[in-house]
């Protein structure tokens, strides 16, 4: 995965007027730590870091810094739930050659067997890889995949260097047999009683002694 530079400013001013002050600056507060060394307050540049962060697990070069350009990757990161710009990010600092535990997508491609229904449990799997050559995610070709059929975690194809963090027998993704017509009728036969006795409990009169009492 190739390093993204990102020029970073150090951070003095704390709290959420501070903060607000920063992204109306165009800027993104964060926190970098790790190996020991304190927690680093700093600003990186919105627009880059949005690039950035679009692929998962990105390498950070961060420059601006005392001392040398040090290499992160994003921790937690937290959005603003109606617009989805980031409001902070947390990193956390990496070495060359160091192994790190990281999330990476589960991507499907092809389509199963003619009425087989893929059901993917995972989208994601964790595995251990270097810091500077984690994979960008795992490729699944379901094409013919017949009914029944079913990817474990240890029947992935992994990367060179890269090994599993969760348990080899974790389900991955299987093939269902789709539902027939008749079932789907069947089944929205069944919930509709359901749904017509629910206005009638919500109709129930009060009891005249809990009104007055209300």
């Amino acid at each position: 995965m190739p390093e993204v530079r990102i020029k970073a400013e150090p951070r003095t001013e704390f709290g959420k007027g501070a903060a607000r002050r920063t992204r109306r600056a165009g800027r993104v507060p964060a926190v970098i730590y790790g190996h020991g060394s304190a927690a680093r307050h700093l600003s990186l540049p919105q627009h880059e870091l949005m690039l950035a962060l679009k692929t998962p697990n990105a390498l950070l070069r961060i420059e601006g810094l005392s001392g040398r350009a040090g290499l992160a990757l994003p921790k937690a990161v937290q959005r603003d739930p109606i617009r989805g710009v980031i409001e902070h990010v947390d990193l956390i600092e990496v070495r060359r050659g160091e192994k790190v535990t990281v999330d990476i997508p589960v991507r499907v491609s092809g389509e199963v067997f003619s009425g087989g229904l893929l059901d993917q449990q995972m989208i994601q799997i964790a595995v251990e890889a270097e810091a500077t050559h984690i994979p960008e995610g795992i490729q699944v070709d379901v094409a013919g995949m017949e009914i029944g059929t079913a990817v474990h975690a240890k029947d992935l194809a992994l990367p060179e260097g890269t090994t599993l963090q969760v348990d080899p027998e974790a389900l991955v993704l299987h093939v269902l047999a789709a539902p027939t017509a008749e079932q789907i009728e069947a089944d929205l036969g069944e919930a509709a009683p359901e749904a017509a006795e629910a206005p009638e409990a919500a109709a129930a009169p009060v009891p005249a002694e809990a009104a007055e009492g209300e």
